[in-house]
């Protein structure tokens, strides 16, 4: 009978009562949705509203007052003749190999200084990590009053102890102009860097250590065939934050070398600025603010995908 009862009630169309979701499992799955509705809705008013009208600005001649006007692609078209442009593109570039290599390399070898537990570890970690805390616009200033030819100590300094016979031109000449923003970003960011870095060695097992020198391993071993492969996710934040970061370089050429000398430290960001804010040309400025984004994408997705 219960057999005859459970088909006939299959057979009318019925269904049965344990296919239905629980109540439970609806309540958990609203809560879900209630839970990241806050986060939806930042994301999608900080960035996808803004992303679109970039996008829409891009293919429209929009300028600061009055009404806009459609005239894509001209925008994008100009891009190509703009000399400053395409001068930034290299120098951000230039700058943000130079950049990466050599705070990946401080950065590395700050964090093996202080991987191991000691006296005074905890001294070092936080005095390389301290300029992290200071705002970059700060910093730019911080080093501007100390490079500057008339009012900066260094230059004394220098000169005091024989090192140098004259000022320096610490931002007079291209060259050094670069040599002061680098190092600027070095001491600003290498203790960051280093953080980062420290949470990965820290994530490696103690034991893969002393079996390998129970093997025979020697340091330089340890270190290219077992602390570098290991460290690779943590390697590929790090230069993926780092190439972001330089490739959007504004603030420290902004404030400390304002674009000189003769337009030698331009960054994109700034041209970008420069088009928007003093040539009044939004929708010029929003075309370039795309194609630096598509080619950031594609940047870290090529480098996730070789590093991962």
């Amino acid at each position: 009978m219960t057999l005859t009862s459970s088909r006939s009630g299959t057979r009318s169309g019925r269904r049965p009562a344990h296919s239905a979701p629980p109540a439970r499992w609806r309540s958990r799955k609203v809560q879900g949705w209630l839970y990241a509705a806050p986060t939806a809705v930042i994301v999608g008013v900080l960035f996808l509203a803004p992303l679109v009208l970039v996008v829409w600005m891009s293919l429209n001649r929009w300028p600061l007052l009055g009404p806009a006007r459609f005239n894509a692609p001209d925008n994008y078209l100009k891009i190509a003749d703009n000399a400053l442009f395409v001068d930034a593109v290299f120098f951000t570039l230039k700058y943000t190999a130079i950049t990466t290599v050599l705070l990946s390399a401080v950065a590395l070898g700050l964090a093996l200084l202080v991987q191991e537990r000691g006296p005074g570890i905890g001294f070092f970690r936080t005095a390389f990590f301290l300029p992290g805390a200071v705002g970059f616009a700060a910093a730019g200033l911080l080093f501007y009053g100390m490079l500057n030819n008339d009012f900066g100590p260094v230059d004394p300094m220098l000169q005091a102890l024989g090192i140098t016979s004259e000022p320096v031109k610490w931002i007079g000449t291209p060259d050094m102009a670069l040599f002061s923003t680098i190092a600027l970003v070095l001491w600003r960011f290498a203790g960051f860097n280093m953080l980062i870095l420290l949470t990965g060695l820290q994530a490696i097992p103690v034991e893969v250590y002393e079996a390998a020198r129970s093997d025979g391993a020697g340091r330089w071993q340890i270190f290219t065939r077992i602390t570098l492969p290991l460290l690779r996710p943590t390697l590929a934040l790090m230069l993926i934050l780092s190439v972001t970061g330089s490739l959007l370089a504004f603030d420290q050429f902004f404030v400390f070398t304002n674009g000189g000398p003769d337009n030698s430290t331009v960054s994109m960001v700034m041209v970008i600025y420069r088009a928007a804010f003093f040539r009044f040309d939004l929708g010029g400025a929003a075309a370039m603010s795309v194609v630096l984004l598509v080619a950031l994408v594609g940047l870290n997705t090529l480098m996730m995908r070789r590093l991962r």
